[in-house]
């Protein structure tokens, strides 16, 4: 294209060619600025998510850890019951042959 050619163009449309270009770059920073905005509530969302599910597997494993007492500690009363039913067992087993 030639200089004479550029020049033939009417002023008019390459005003309006112009703020066509500057409304689109605004629309661009607009959503450029909600992109970020976005991406930061996203990093917030997940660093306050990963905290929750430490919390939560902290809370899992001590848990884990009660029930495996716990289940201990049944075994063992269970088997003190089951030594004095025996016991019971033998005392009234010996009345009954007295």
């Amino acid at each position: 294209m030639s200089v004479k050619a550029i020049r033939e163009v009417p002023a008019e449309m390459q005003t309006d060619d112009f703020h066509s270009l500057e409304e689109k770059v605004y629309r661009t920073i607009e959503l450029l600025k909600a992109a970020r905005e976005a991406k930061a509530a996203a990093e917030r969302d997940t660093s306050r998510l990963r905290e929750q599910l430490e919390m939560r597997e902290e809370e899992i494993d001590s848990l884990r850890n009660e029930v495996v007492v716990l289940k201990k500690e049944r075994e063992e009363v269970r088997s003190r019951i089951e030594k004095m039913l025996n016991q019971i067992d033998e005392l009234t087993a010996a009345e009954n042959q007295a």
